[in-house]
Formats: structure tokens, sequence, C-alpha cells
């Protein structure tokens, strides 16, 4: 695991600099996110591991998403933000549902 986190920090690093060093190649100017998500389990045991790096960012949750079941926070370093999400028990189920459904509706396309 932490090979895996030192290669994307190494890539990123290099990327940047990279660009940097090659003003004429075109970078896009939309904003570049970072997610991560703690392992599936108990609503309680993902919102707390949010909590934790919430803590460690030093930012507050996103009340934004919580309606749509969704627990993170994030940190935003200019155009680059970082995201830790929850993705709570009953997101998870009404996303399962709704696809449960793909691929055996037809449109009508008259």
């Amino acid at each position: 695991m932490h090979h895996e986190r030192d290669a994307l920090i190494a890539g990123l690093i290099a990327l940047a600099g990279f660009l940097k060093a090659k003003p004429q190649v075109p970078a896009s100017t939309a904003p570049v996110i970072i997610r991560a998500f703690p392992a599936n389990g108990p609503d309680q045991q993902m919102r707390a591991e949010v909590d934790k790096i919430a803590a460690l960012l030093g930012t507050e949750i996103n009340p934004d998403h919580l309606p749509h079941g969704h627990y993170m926070t994030a940190i935003a370093f200019g155009q680059v933000r970082y995201e830790f999400t929850a993705i709570l028990a009953a997101a998870r189920a009404r996303y399962a549902a709704e696809d449960s459904y793909r691929g055996c509706i037809t449109p009508d396309n008259t």
C-alpha cells in the first residue's frame, strides 16, 4: 500500500515538474481531484474515519453532500483538491437499486 501511495505522489510531483519545465505543453485549467474512500463498513465506523482525516487536514465535514449520503471532507491547493468521502449505506443501497435496472430498460426513441 505504501508503495502505491509513494508511486502516486512521485507521479504527481514528476508531472508538476514536467509541466513547469515545458510551458509549451498544454495543461487543463479544470480542477484536479484526488479522491479517497474508507473501506465500506457500518456508517458510524466510516464517519469516524472521515472525522479522523478531517482532523488531520484541519477541515470540516461538507454539509452540502450529506443529503446525498456522502460524508466528506476536502482540502484544496489551488486547482488541486483532495477529497475523502464515505458513501453511507443508504446511498450505496439506493445506487445498487437504481443500477439493478441497467440494461433492462430500452428507451422509446420515437
